[in-house]
């Protein structure tokens, strides 16, 4: 056997070795730490040894409130902020559209090859930088906003809502669909984020309907809004169903041009415009339409809203829509009697999300051990950025989009409207298990270029990642089960032993 076989056996061990207990009951001191913690790890993108302290000095009720509840602006630290603003392209969407469009126009027509090559390689580097820079804001918020429940559940709802940046020039639209049609609603009223998503250009292109006019029709979005946004699967709605509603949402659509179009004058006054977004009713089909049971007048964009509020507070919404929430949360399905314990929530509110979270944090479900939970990639390398570097601000968030390519879920990447499985059996397979081994490896060993300030000639900043900090020892070292205490005991470098924790089947789940 050669000198490297037992440690292969080791990590192997490692790898397969059964999770310790999930959430725990309070009792001890030691007990209540690890409950806190877990209690953490579940509602953020991960415990650090400064979000522990403030959970533990505000007490879980206070913390839960204000999680539930965050300020409407969006809050960082200074380093966190600086970074994002470095990161923020000026002016509106609009307004960078019309950049874009205009860069794609000059080189349209250039006879000379080379220099036409050149327009387009300019072209696409632009929106592969916006795109880049729409994600790296996107990690650092993630990593550092103190209203973590609200970051956790922006990735939720994009994920839900989900468009993918490959296809046409969505790359750069997806940062501002982000920020401003899905986290101002995350932890809002599940119809206003409906709304929302379906007003922003980015959703309007990736499912077509910015194409869906009377006379050509194209019922792609209408079904997925059903399909996947909301109601789900057989729950009872039919093709009549989706063709009435590609109807109702004709003329919904995208406008680059600065001037309004010219309207027939008995349906001007239906005609809207939000910057790129607009309801033309030129194009709108003002047949009457029979949907989900409802009759609905032909009469302009009143149509959308009346459709919205049909589908929003439809029971099989309330029911889809949160079972899929608590399954987000929880890590895995919750039942049915459960499922509709919440779903009631979610039709007494109105669809207020926070509503029905804080009803999930306060049924048994939530504290009980969830032994088959599994982080995804995303909340894996998340947590465990978070919890070597706590607060200190990462300088380069492309090792943290790598490590997502890498491990299947990288942002804005997932190419169907479906979105990533939430599921723990899609995460849980031999080659996701080796590549987090080798990431815990990057992130256990060094700083592994997070510190390497965007600019060439800067040096990268000396960091080394603390995982055995002060929240290790008050709430995680306990809980850890006997194969992970041996393979941590043979650790052989402060290096190697953050390695083995950060692969260990307690910090995956």
């Amino acid at each position: 056997m050669s000198r490297a076989a037992p440690r292969c056996l080791l990590i192997a061990a490692l790898l397969v070795a059964p999770a310790g207990p999930g959430p725990q009951a309070g009792g001890s001191p030691a007990a209540s730490a690890a409950a806190d913690a877990a209690f953490l790890d579940t509602l953020t993108w991960g415990a650090t040894p400064a979000s522990f302290a403030r959970l533990q000095a505000e007490g879980r009720a206070r913390w839960l409130h204000g999680q539930l509840h965050p300020h409407a602006e969006t809050r960082l630290s200074p380093d966190a902020q600086a970074a994002v603003d470095a990161l923020t392209p000026p002016g509106s969407l609009f307004e960078r559209a019309q950049a874009l469009d205009a860069q794609a126009r000059a080189f349209k027509d250039i006879p000379d090859p080379e220099a036409k090559k050149a327009g387009q390689q300019a072209f696409q580097a632009a929106l592969n930088m916006a795109a880049r820079n729409a994600a790296s804001s996107w990690v650092l918020r993630a990593l550092y906003s103190p209203d973590q429940l609200r970051e956790r559940l922006t990735w939720f709802w994009f994920n839900r809502f989900n468009v993918h940046q490959g296809k046409a020039t969505l790359r750069a639209a997806v940062g501002d669909y982000l920020d401003t049609a899905i986290r101002p609603h995350a932890l809002g009223r599940f119809r206003d984020l409906l709304m929302a998503s379906l007003r922003h250009p980015a959703m309007l292109r990736y499912l077509d309907n910015a194409d869906n006019a009377a006379g050509r029709i194209n019922e792609n979005y209408a079904r997925e809004i059903m399909e996947l946004h909301t109601m789900g699967v057989g729950s009872g709605y039919s093709q009549a169903d989706v063709e009435a509603l590609a109807r109702i949402l004709t003329g919904v659509g995208i406008d680059l041009k600065p001037e309004d179009p010219k309207l027939r004058p008995e349906h001007a006054a239906d005609f809207r415009r939000d910057g790129l977004f607009e309801f033309n009713p030129n194009r709108h089909d003002y047949g009457d339409k029979v949907f989900l049971g409802t009759r609905i007048q032909g009469r302009g964009w009143a149509e959308v809203e009346e459709a919205v509020d049909l589908i929003a507070r439809h029971p099989a919404t309330a029911m889809n829509v949160s079972r899929a929430l608590a399954t987000y949360i929880l890590g895995q399905a919750p039942d049915d009697a459960l499922a509709a314990r919440l779903a009631t929530t979610f039709t007494r509110t109105d669809g207020d999300v926070a509503a029905i979270v804080e009803a999930l944090v306060r049924e048994p479900a939530f504290a009980a051990d969830r032994g088959g939970t599994f982080k995804d990639p995303v909340r894996y390398v998340f947590s465990a950025v978070r919890m070597a570097y706590d607060e200190r601000v990462i300088l380069n968030a492309g090792p943290v989009l790598g490590w997502l390519n890498r491990l299947g879920e990288g942002l804005f990447n997932r190419s169907t409207p479906d979105g990533y499985p939430l599921d723990a059996a899609a995460w849980s397979g031999p080659g996701q298990l080796a590549t987090r081994f080798e990431i815990a490896r990057q992130i256990g060993s060094g700083s592994a270029g997070l510190f390497k300030p965007p600019t060439p000639d800067q040096p990268e900043q000396p960091a080394f990642p603390v995982v055995a900090n002060g929240l290790y020892f008050a709430a995680r070292s306990e809980s850890l089960s006997a194969s992970t205490r041996a393979a941590l005991a043979q650790a052989v470098s402060p290096q190697d032993w953050n390695t083995l924790y950060l692969a260990s089947p307690e910090f995956m789940r």
